[in-house]
């Protein structure tokens, strides 16, 4: 039987270069988007209308795959947005809606499927990180918040579901060439701000590493992998290798090493 996976934010960049391999390799897909009608054109594999800031939709996308399929197999937590910007300049809305889509989404999600998979007896769910998330990084302070909450959630979760044959584990992408910048949030650089030379000249520097990033056919193979693992790991990292040896340099180092490092890095 082939298994039925739910993608969040399934219509562009990673999550669609995920779903497009698992339908070729025969998974059924059921990929999402907040407005799938915008996607005419799509058919790659199937989109439904799901918002993980809105519960209703949730539930709703959930149980037409249920009625649809009789199961759902794995959730892969995809949907995410970027956010930059001094923290001290950020909007505190922009802030609750980055926590919203990258954590409060997510968790949404995981209960809505839950209770299938506990009647399954079985299930899996892989939570889309962010290497961001392992590290305070300048600028991206909240972006990094959102995704490192999401990988502890995802470590609490792991331990109180494993007994109903349900696994949990998430992999955190580093920067993979996708649409990401174009709708992340950028808080402005003000003229008389005292973070506007260093700020603007990062945010050009952020912008280009995402346009100079990895395939996200890499993302795809490595949650596929994932999924045909018998007994996956908790932690997944997928990029460029410095941008996961940063986190083994963060577990080694002395604090203020570390920091400095970092700094010398983005030049403050």
């Amino acid at each position: 039987m082939s298994k039925v996976v739910l993608i969040t934010g399934g219509s562009s960049g990673i999550g669609k270069s995920i779903g497009v391999l698992l339908a070729e390799k025969g998974y059924k897909v059921y990929g999402t988007s907040r407005n799938p009608d915008k996607f005419d054109n799509f058919t790659d594999f199937k989109l439904i209308a799901l918002d993980v800031r809105d519960a209703t939709t949730i539930e709703k996308a959930v149980q037409t795959i249920i009625d649809t399929e009789g199961r759902l197999d794995v959730l892969i937590n995809n949907a995410g947005v970027g956010i930059t910007g001094p923290i001290e300049e950020t909007p505190n809305e922009e802030i609750h809606k980055a926590f919203q889509t990258n954590l409060y989404g997510p968790i949404s999600v995981m209960k809505a499927v839950l209770p299938y998979m506990r009647a399954q007896k079985a299930g899996l769910i892989i939570n889309v990180t962010s290497i961001a998330g392992y590290m305070g990084l300048p600028y991206r302070g909240i972006y990094s918040a959102t995704k490192g909450a999401l990988e502890l959630v995802t470590e609490a979760m792991r331990m109180e579901t494993k007994m109903f044959g349900i696994q949990i584990t998430n992999v955190a992408p580093g920067d993979f060439a996708t649409n990401i910048a174009a709708g992340r949030y950028h808080t402005p650089v003000y003229e008389h701000s005292p973070y506007k030379e260093v700020y603007g000249t990062m945010l050009k520097e952020m912008d280009a590493h995402v346009d100079e990033g990895s395939d996200p056919k890499e993302m795809a193979e490595a949650v596929l992998k994932i999924i045909q693992t018998k007994k996956p790991k908790i932690h997944y990292k997928v990029g460029a290798f410095m941008q996961k040896f940063s986190i083994v340099l963060k577990r080694v180092l002395p604090d203020k090493m570390y920091e400095k490092l970092l700094m010398n890095h983005y030049k403050l």
